[in-house]
């Protein structure tokens, strides 16, 4: 089950959504409002989409079984890896979405957390780690209970760093002439080389377990 929160936290450098809270710390007034119900809202949209599919992965047995103990998983991790390491040197800029998902998000409201909702399916339906995370967690040998029990866990880990920077940002607007005021600043400034750095990362880790199921 450790394993399955691996792929959760590559699965939390959500650049979209930490994007999308960078720029509602700028221009929002209530930010800690907006942030938490965003959030709250992308964390609904993993939890059911991940129920979803564990019920899906859980119906189908030995298939998931064999895949995930057999080589081919570990082969599609590097090359998923490799994939998002020819992304990264491709580059890439989300700005105009961005701007598009912040237009109903200046004033918190009951939509704030729908646009969650929409962003958490969307980002787990095209995200690889959230897929093997939970192929990893039906294989896991424990009791039904205790496994979807344990998507509540899934779900919290998988939206940890973006959570983590909406608290970054509101200390940031508190303090902004801080060493984090300065570092984040510094951050928005060479967004490219930020987002590069995260994207080769999550090649990396993706690359790194491909090859450690192969051994």
């Amino acid at each position: 089950m450790l394993a399955a929160l691996g792929f959760a936290f590559i699965d939390s450098i959500n650049l979209l959504l930490i994007g999308v809270l960078v720029a509602v710390g700028i221009v929002a007034r209530r930010f800690g409002v907006t942030a938490a119900l965003l959030i709250a809202g992308d964390w609904l949209g993993v939890a059911s989409l991940a129920f979803l599919m564990l019920v899906v992965f859980d119906g189908l047995g030995d298939v998931v079984h064999r895949f995930v103990e057999g080589p081919v998983f570990g082969i599609l991790l590097i090359a998923t890896g490799l994939l998002t390491a020819v992304l990264a040197v491709r580059g890439g800029d989300n700005s105009g979405l961005v701007e598009r998902i912040m237009r109903p998000l200046r004033t918190p409201s009951g939509t704030t957390v729908l646009v969650g909702f929409v962003l958490g399916i969307i980002q787990s339906a095209t995200s690889v780690p959230f897929y093997g995370g939970l192929a990893v967690l039906s294989t896991a040998g424990v009791p039904v209970g205790t496994r979807y029990a344990f998507l509540v866990l899934y779900a919290t880990v998988a939206l940890s760093l973006p959570t983590l920077c909406a608290f970054l940002v509101a200390w940031v607007r508190r303090y902004p002439e801080s060493p984090a005021g300065r570092v984040f600043e510094a951050a928005r400034q060479n967004s490219a080389a930020v987002s590069a750095g995260a994207t080769w990362a999550v090649a990396a880790l993706l690359a790194g377990l491909g090859v450690l199921h192969l051994v």
